[in-house]
């Protein structure tokens, strides 16, 4: 009679030869899915602070409005006053409203609703400036209106 040997049974090692597919899938995957702003600002934006500040979330809900003054190198052609930059270019405050509704018509229906105007203002920018465009972004019935800021604290806060 024969006898048995006890012997250990190993497991079979796991196959890595899909691995660099799998990983290439996911690369190719997010270079799709993500999106770089490529918006090149045109006049000088530096933000104000603020101490109650939230974040937004969706990014796909949101259309931005610069105003600033110009940069250095197109101050001799549009000068010193505050601009409104929509996009890639310097706009006028007529122009606000169409650029808006524009914006508003490439986002799909079910969250058009929820848009919110984003206004990235100078912190030396005068405050008639901006009534101005909350005017315009009324007659579009936009009133979801959000102001940018960089979070401060509370010790900079001067009365």
């Amino acid at each position: 009679m024969s006898t048995w040997r006890n012997h250990q049974r190993s497991e079979p090692a796991i196959s890595t030869a899909s691995l660099p597919d799998i990983v290439f899938m996911l690369l190719f995957f997010f270079m799709t899915v993500t999106t770089i702003n490529n918006t090149e600002l045109l006049v000088d934006n530096e933000l104000p602070e603020a101490t109650a500040v939230n974040k937004l979330d969706k990014k796909d809900r949101i259309i931005e409005i610069y105003v600033g003054t110009p940069k250095k190198s197109l101050e001799k052609v549009l000068g010193t006053s505050p601009q409104i930059q929509l996009d890639d270019r310097i706009a006028y405050l007529n122009d606000v409203v169409p650029y808006v509704l524009g914006e508003l018509s490439k986002k799909p229906e079910a969250v058009r609703n929820f848009v919110t105007v984003s206004l990235k203002v100078d912190k030396e920018v005068k405050v008639g400036v901006v009534s101005d465009i909350k005017k315009e972004l009324q007659k579009a019935h936009l009133f979801k209106v959000n102001y940018t800021t960089y979070q401060g604290n509370d010790t900079n806060v001067g009365f």
